[in-house]
């Protein structure tokens, strides 16, 4: 809904494709940001699970947004997914608590969260609308960050 907002406003820049990475070290249960309770969330009936990340270290990379969503593979489990920052690493910060989800049958679940992101050229860390979409049919799992400040 937000990011419709902004293009309705057109305020909305370009968008920049974000790194979707399969579950590593990052993904462990001791990197769900605390409280658990408010910062993971569970959609389309328990079939898809989204967390925030902090892996503490680097400092300016340490969020990390977390997707488990179908398929499932032979043993049931099902697929593990990261969303870090532009630059291979995670986001400066997260605004968890501010995430927006919509359905569209025809896409799948989008997500949408105020995410910051260092930017070493002006040595700052700028807040950019990340938006994640998961195709459950699919599998896919694809993220954009708009590039306009917010």
């Amino acid at each position: 809904m937000r990011l419709l907002s902004l293009l309705v406003l057109g305020l909305a820049g370009p968008a920049i494709s974000q790194e979707v990475s399969n579950c590593d070290w990052r993904a462990v249960p001791a990197n769900i940001a605390e409280p658990w309770s408010e910062n993971t969330r569970v959609f389309a009936n328990g079939a898809v699970r989204v967390a925030a990340l902090d892996t503490v270290e680097p400092a300016l990379g340490f969020a990390y947004f977390l997707v488990i969503s179908p398929p499932r593979d032979d043993l049931g489990i099902r697929q593990c997914q990261l969303v870090g920052g532009p630059t291979g690493m995670g986001f400066a910060g997260m605004d968890f608590d501010g995430l927006a989800a919509t359905y569209d049958p025809a896409i799948g679940l989008n997500f949408e969260v105020i995410v910051q992101v260092y930017d070493p050229e002006t040595d700052t860390t700028p807040r950019r609308l990340l938006s994640v979409t998961v195709n459950q049919a699919t599998g896919g799992v694809a993220a954009q960050l708009w590039a306009d400040n917010l």
